[in-house]
């Protein structure tokens, strides 16, 4: 017999498959004997009372013999001498999973990425750290995975009518993830083993007759009569272009430049922007477990706030329990900071984006204060957030410092006199970040953290410092496509896609565009 459970178990009980089947055989009434075997569906936490309890759902067998958990089988075809290519312009999460899914299909996918591989790229990003020097294409943003490979690996995305999202986790583990991902609520790799799943799925792109190029920037494309017949890298290779799959992620300005400079339509996209804050880790555990210190079979505790101040919304990003603050840089006196947690989230610090939504009102009256924009209304938001950036890049001193507040200071509109430890490892430098952020987004920032103090007692405290800024949020641009073709309704074949496209937040909701995206091509280039 097969029985579907819900089961509620104290943490430790949780944590060991002798105790979830002790309490199986209470729940169903079975002898322990009879059960021959279970395995979790479902997993998460109820931290609401003063003893947090683990919510599993298992699938348990009595009396047969137990199977495993089932299984997508993925099939690849061998596609070196296929005729039918997509040229894929972008090696994030959008963009592999857009390759996986044409080679399904028989079609061989050229993946192009500015980026260098995950190697050579953790050197670059060594380099940023510890001397302050960024390459403006191998960085927190760019290189082989996108900005998720080095930026934490959550996998929880609210997008759950855009996809399979059950397939994009079997996808992720059978290229090397843990199964817990199939079924826990917050799904989470960790920065530290995303390397090693991205080259897995590169050598299958490979090794089944696709390519992949790293350090090959895309400057420009010749346009005839509507059709891209051409993309054109850096070194001055041409190569001709029968579909063209668009997935450079969020911060790929040049893209959108080039696309603006060629007459094809793009349009200026609402975002968020704010500041990164970042608490100490023990705190966040005492104020979401209700206990003084944590359970050692909970994880460390994470947090989600929202709140609408003078009419915008003010909202948590990003959250990274045991995590570090990074540089996420994309160009030279420009500070950005993100936040990334390796998979055991062992860090003594939770930082997490703290961010206000900006519309082009928003940008446009930032503006007529500060300087005109430079380029039409496309690229109005765009530049908005490259001056906050440039802003903060001056603010901090230069070499990638990044200016911070305590957060009872910031609130009182003060410098700090002193900075508690971070885990921003290029440093801070106090300063008043009413000088650096625009009007708006500090003062909603100032009384929402009031009001978080009042959600979350405790959260509000000098022990908490903010760092800005947090501008990468998502794409300040869209590139429109056709909801039925995914085409651009300018560009017959260019497939604009994932999160610098404006269809997609995230590593999951990305990957799920571009097998979307890779369908459409399919389904219209039928060799």
């Amino acid at each position: 017999m097969q029985q579907t459970l819900s089961l509620r178990l104290l943490p430790a009980e949780a944590a060991s498959s002798s105790a979830i089947q002790e309490a199986i055989a209470r729940e169903t009434g079975a002898s322990p004997e009879t059960i021959t075997g279970f395995y979790p569906l479902r997993q998460s936490i109820d931290a609401r009372s003063r003893q947090p309890r683990v919510l599993l759902t298992v699938q348990v067998f009595i009396n047969e013999p137990a199977a495993e958990r089932p299984r997508t089988a993925f099939a690849w075809e061998d596609v070196q001498n296929s005729r039918r290519r997509v040229l894929i312009i972008g090696a994030g999460p959008a963009g592999l999973f857009a390759a996986l899914r044409l080679m399904e299909q028989g079609i061989r996918p050229i993946v192009l990425e500015r980026g260098k591989d995950v190697r050579s790229r953790r050197r670059d990003l060594a380099r940023l750290n510890k001397e302050g020097v960024l390459d403006p294409d191998s960085n927190y943003c760019f290189g082989e995975g996108g900005a998720g490979t080095y930026s934490d690996g959550k996998l929880y995305t609210r997008s759950t009518k855009r996809g399979n999202i059950a397939r994009i986790l079997e996808l992720f583990h059978h290229f090397g993830a843990d199964e817990k991902i199939l079924y826990q609520s917050h799904p989470h790799i960790g920065t530290n083993k995303l390397p090693q799943i991205i080259t897995a799925m590169r050598r299958q792109i490979v090794d089944g007759g696709g390519a992949v190029h790293f350090e090959s920037r895309v400057t420009d494309l010749t346009v005839t009569s509507n059709r891209i017949m051409e993309v054109i890298l850096q070194d001055g290779s041409r190569l001709p272009a029968d579909a063209v799959l668009l997935a450079t992620g969020h911060s790929a300005r040049d893209i959108f430049e080039l696309l603006h400079r060629k007459g094809i339509r793009i349009e200026a996209k609402p975002f968020a922007l704010g500041v990164r804050v970042e608490h100490p880790q023990e705190l966040i555990d005492r104020l979401q477990y209700h206990c003084p210190v944590r359970d050692p079979f909970l994880p460390p505790a994470s947090y989600s706030l929202v709140q609408q101040v003078q009419g915008k919304g003010v909202f948590s990003f990003c959250m990274c329990p045991g995590g570090i603050i990074a540089p996420a840089s994309t160009a030279p006196g420009e500070l950005v900071v993100n936040g990334w947690s390796p998979s055991r989230r062992n860090n003594p610090y939770a930082n997490s984006g703290m961010v206000v939504s900006v519309e082009e009102a928003d940008a446009a009256r930032f503006f007529r204060q500060q300087q005109p924009p430079g380029n039409p209304e496309p690229l109005l938001l765009m530049r908005f957030q490259q001056a906050v950036e440039q802003a903060a890049y001056q603010a901090g001193g230069g070499g990638f410092r990044a200016p911070a507040q305590r957060m009872t200071d910031f609130f009182e509109r003060k410098a700090s006199s002193a900075l508690p430890d971070c885990s921003y490892v290029p440093g801070l430098t106090g300063v008043n970040l009413q000088e650096v952020l625009p009007p708006f987004v500090f003062e909603d920032l100032r009384l929402a953290f009031r009001d978080f103090g009042r959600k979350m007692k405790g959260y509000y405290t000098s022990e908490a410092v903010v760092v800005a800024t947090e501008s990468r949020t998502s794409s300040p641009v869209r590139i429109p496509r056709d909801n039925e073709t995914l085409q651009h309704p300018q560009i017959v074949n260019l497939y604009p896609c994932g999160e610098g496209a404006g269809y997609a937040g995230g590593i999951v909701s990305a990957a799920m565009d571009g097998e979307k995206v890779a369908d459409a091509i399919a389904g219209q280039h039928k060799g």
